[in-house]
């Protein structure tokens, strides 16, 4: 009741700052901006996840004639900023579509960090702040500070639990052994993953007998690899993203790493990483997955592959375009574009999206994908938090 209470205290606070404001609008358009990185570490994955996504809804929605506002269709005109992969500059980013842009709404960045970074000032400006990209613990505490957030894409705590209940059931199925080497990269994707993964392998019997992070920029993956192998394990978790997941999986497969579970993290579920490992990437898992057979599913890809020409992942590409699925449907159950009210219609409404039926719980999805596996080509989930379909592990064998 108290958080209830806290919410509605602070959309109330919002509606009268924008009836004191007045709407930021051109007639007739509504004004999203987007800030994401188009340079730096973290472009390659937005290239494939973000902006593909937010490029395929705008064209969706002015296609269909724009969003219902209160009986009227509004078209979107989409304003674009490069982060550069920086905290830094998605703040200044930020800073201007609230005040100099005055666009309606803002499309969160790509990547944990930054929309850690940038939840503070989001929430000062009063705009719904629908995270995609940001995997993380201690959510529950973010959305009692910042009630304007809603997060969807999962948990540390659950990717990590998933990912050890799958490798516990491979293990009493004699399918690998105790010993795992575990590394990450020092983001706060891969620093919290670590932290929480460590200790729950540990629970779970497994002997941690090779450990290291490393620094977003890493180009060099030899000495990882090599210290791992030396180490003998069954089973290799990389807390990863998409430069060291690539980089990682071409070093195992050129020192022909014998383990029979292999685990990267993001970029694993890209088309490109199949494209890149060939028959290697069979068997190796990663973090996230998706109902890859579902019609919905098939029929976004085959959409935005038309439309953008980037083939989408089997993650985080469907839950970005869903978030914004959901907020089209909250401005349009708001029957306005006050911001307050779109925040609110967030908290109570159920929405249908790409992904299934979504309704934030306390302003988060608990229902998700969690482990992913290529088999046969496709990047398939091999486990979830209830979203239901999933396929079952198959045991690395080799690399050639």
């Amino acid at each position: 009741m108290e958080r209830r209470t806290l919410i509605k205290t602070f959309a109330a606070s919002l509606l009268a700052s924008a009836v004191l404001a007045g709407p930021a609008m051109a007639e007739g358009t509504i004004k999203i901006g987007a800030s994401a990185p188009k340079t730096g570490p973290l472009a390659g994955g937005a290239a494939v996840t973000y902006w593909p996504a937010v490029q395929l809804w705008v064209n969706d929605v002015n296609e269909r004639g724009g969003i219902d506002v209160g009986g009227e269709k509004m078209k979107v005109e989409l304003i674009e900023y490069d982060d550069r992969t920086s905290n830094e500059e998605a703040i200044k980013n930020i800073q201007r579509m609230a005040t100099v842009d005055k666009v309606d709404f803002i499309i969160p960045p790509y990547g944990t960090g930054i929309n850690l970074a940038t939840a503070p000032l989001i929430a000062k400006y009063g705009y719904p702040h629908i995270a995609v990209t940001a995997v993380a613990d201690g959510i529950e505490g973010f959305t009692e500070r910042w009630p304007n957030s809603f997060w969807t894409l999962g948990t540390s705590e659950a990717m990590a639990s998933s990912l050890v209940d799958v490798l516990t059931k491979m293990r009493e199925a004699g399918q690998i052994n105790e010993k795992v080497a575990v590394v990450n990269v020092a983001d706060a994707f891969g620093i919290e993953l670590a932290n929480t993964g460590k200790p729950k392998l540990k629970e779970a019997g497994f002997d941690i007998v090779y450990e290291t992070s490393y620094p977003l920029q890493q180009q060099d993956f030899a000495p990882i690899i090599s210290g791992a192998k030396d180490a003998g394990p069954d089973t290799f978790i990389a807390f990863s993203y998409p430069g060291d997941t690539f980089g990682l999986t071409k070093q195992a497969t050129i020192t022909d790493l014998p383990v029979k579970a292999y685990y990267v993290g993001v970029a694993t579920a890209f088309p490109a990483f199949a494209q890149a490992n060939g028959a290697a990437a069979n068997g190796v898992m990663g973090v996230g997955g998706v109902n890859a057979a579902s019609e919905a599913y098939q029929d976004f890809a085959k959409r935005e592959v038309e439309v953008t020409g980037v083939a989408p992942d089997y993650w985080a590409s469907p839950v970005q375009y869903a978030s914004l699925e959901v907020l089209e449907q909250a401005i349009t159950k708001a029957g306005s574009l006050d911001k307050a009210a779109v925040i609110e219609a967030l908290g109570s409404e159920t929405f249908e999206t790409i992904m299934g039926e979504w309704k934030f719980e306390d302003n988060i999805i608990k229902k998700f994908w969690t482990v992913g596996q290529w088999q046969d080509g496709v990047f398939h989930g091999i486990a979830s938090t209830g979203v239901g379909g999933e396929f079952e592990p198959i045991v690395k064998s080799g690399w050639n």
